[in-house]
Parts: structure tokens; sequence; C-alpha cells
């Protein structure tokens, strides 16, 4: 009896740490045997590097892991991964998944999400495409660069041909004179703006002062004297008239001469008298003036 106790308690212990040892695994592996889940299927072509019990993440948050992974015989080159996902991710109409391979070789699968409001049910398939990281886009790109290869050779030969022309030496030799140049025309500009626009600036300040300090005075001019001078001058032309008002009405010669009518007729009568006088010689010259080579005859 108690032999027969000894083999069950081995039996027992061996069952448990079968047991133990399943869930631990599973649990290493992000597997919670305690949890429900629900299983997808992802459809792709290429698989490499996937393997089971790989994580599969959604928006970088792990969701669940690889179950199974099934080739398709009747459809080559279709393999069915079957993923294991909380119960609670649903996974909504249009959604797709990649895998993301690694530099050190290791093949992640990320579930890219759609925006739809329908919803997948448990066991339907999804699509599944690869994600191109730089080491494959690379290595894709290298046929295309063989290709280009001998045209870039052709075009590095025609640049030497180019290159090795004289006249391509001597342009660029005259482009070394111009660039020269432009460094001298270039100081010169640089003292010009330093030294002479400064200073003839200065003078221009200068001048433009003195011009608004004329301007200033002519829009300001001495009234007061002006008005002084004109007075002064009236003045003077009054007392100008007034004196020759009084010398023509005294008794002084040109007063005399001016208020004498006497006189004034007497003169009258005397230029009648020479217009007479000059009238009748114009008329009988030879009885006042008298001209003979043999002397005068005596009429």
């Amino acid at each position: 009896m108690s032999k027969i106790n000894k083999e069950i308690k081995i039996s027992l212990a061996a069952i448990c740490t079968v047991v133990l040892l399943f869930y631990g695994i599973n649990f290493l592996k992000g597997v919670n045997m305690f949890k429900k889940s629900n299983i997808y299927y992802i459809v792709f072509h290429d698989i490499t590097g996937l393997s089971k019990n790989n994580a599969v993440y959604a928006n970088g948050f792990p969701i669940g892991t690889v179950q199974e992974i099934s080739y398709d015989y009747q459809h080559p080159g279709t393999v069915y991964v079957g993923i294991e996902i909380n119960e609670h991710m649903r996974l909504p109409k249009g959604s797709h998944a990649e895998l993301v391979s690694n530099m050190l070789g290791t093949t992640t699968m990320n579930l890219l999400l759609s925006q739809n409001h329908v919803f997948l049910n448990p066991g339907d398939s999804i699509q599944g495409t690869p994600h191109w990281g730089v080491v494959q886009q690379a290595t894709d790109m290298i046929p295309k660069f063989e290709k280009l290869l001998p045209k870039i050779d052709s075009i590095l030969s025609s640049v030497n041909a180019l290159l090795a022309d004289p006249a391509i030496r001597q342009t660029l030799h005259n482009t070394s004179n111009v660039t020269a140049n432009l460094q001298r025309t270039t100081n010169d500009l640089n003292h010009l703006l330093e030294n002479d626009i400064p200073r003839l600036t200065a003078k221009m300040n200068h001048i433009g002062s003195n011009v608004d300090e004329l301007t200033d005075k002519l829009k300001r001019p001495d009234y007061a004297q002006t008005i002084q001078n004109i007075n002064q001058t009236v003045q003077d032309v009054h007392n100008f008239t007034r004196d020759l008002n009084d010398k023509l009405n005294s008794k002084s010669s040109l007063g005399l001469l001016l208020n004498d009518r006497n006189l004034y007729d007497n003169l009258n009568k005397t230029i009648v008298s020479s217009d007479s006088l000059v009238t009748n010689i114009k008329k009988h010259p030879k009885r006042y003036v008298h001209f003979s080579i043999f002397g005068r005859k005596d009429k």
C-alpha cells in the first residue's frame, strides 16, 4: 500500500511539473493561458524570418503571438499565419499586416488598423505584406545601378575629354583673372563705402543744413525794417515835393519867372519875331549875307 501511494505521489509530481513547465514556457513566450483570445489568419506570400511564437504588435503595442504557420498547397505561393490576440482586441475591416525585419534578422508582425467601424469576426483572414526596409530597398536598387554604370562611364569619359580641352583651361584661367579683378573692385568699393561715402554724406548734410537755414531766413524777412525804409522813402518824396512847391511859389528867380505874366507874353512875342526873321532869311538870304571874289558892289 505504501508503495502504491509513493508511485501516485511521484506521478502527481511529474504531472504538476509538466503542467507548470508548459505554462511557464507559454508565459515566457508571452502567452497567457488564463485569458481568452481570438484567432485571425494573415495571408502572406513571403514570411522570411517569421516563426511561431513571434510577437504581434498593433501601433507598437504587443497584442498577441503567432500560433501557427501553414502552407496552402492548393494555391502555391500562399502562406497562412494564424495569430492569437486578446479577445478585447477587434480588427476593423480594411486592416492589413506587414512583416518588419531588423538588422539582426528578427522578424515581427505589425498590424496596421484602418478607421473602419465595421469589424472582422474571429477566424477571418486579412492581407499581409512585407515591409521593405532600408537594406531591402538598397538590395533592390542594385540592378538599377548596374544598368546605370555604362551610362555613368560614358558621362565620365565625356567629362574627361571636356576637361582636357585647352580652351577649358584658358577659360578657367580667365575666370581666375576675372575673380581677382572682382576682388580688387570689391576692395575698392568697400574702401569707398567706408571712407569717401561717409565724408561726402557729412558734407551733403552740412550743405543741407545751410540751405535749410537760408530757406528759414527767406521765409522770415525783416518786415519792420522794410516798412521803415518805405516810410523813409515816402517822407523824402514828400519833402522834395514840398520844397519844390515852396520854390515855385516864392520870389526867387525861378518863382518870378514862372509867375510873371508879362515876362511870358514878352517871351512869346520874341519867339514869334524870331520865327518871322528866320523865315525871311530863308526866303531872301542875299539881303543878309554877301560873298564876292572881286569885292562888294554897292546897290
